[in-house]
């Protein structure tokens, strides 16, 4: 948990410096959870990765219309 927990804060740090590759980032590790969870074959391991799932694509939503007004 605290390691998913980093993760986010290094996501989160990143959004605030406009120059990285933030959307190409969240899209990658959207990415890397859709194939965990297609080769999951536990529900609760596919909840949990989809929550996150969720989670990323929340992010990549805000910060694709921060880049869209800028």
């Amino acid at each position: 948990m605290a390691g998913q927990r980093n993760r986010w804060i290094q996501v989160i740090e990143n959004i605030k410096h406009p120059q990285s590759e933030t959307c190409d980032l969240i899209e990658t590790k959207m990415n890397e959870l859709i194939l965990r969870i297609n080769e999951s074959d536990s529900i609760i391991e596919m909840d949990e990765l989809h929550s996150e799932l969720r989670i990323l694509n929340w992010i990549l939503y805000q910060v694709g219309s921060n880049e869209i007004k800028i």
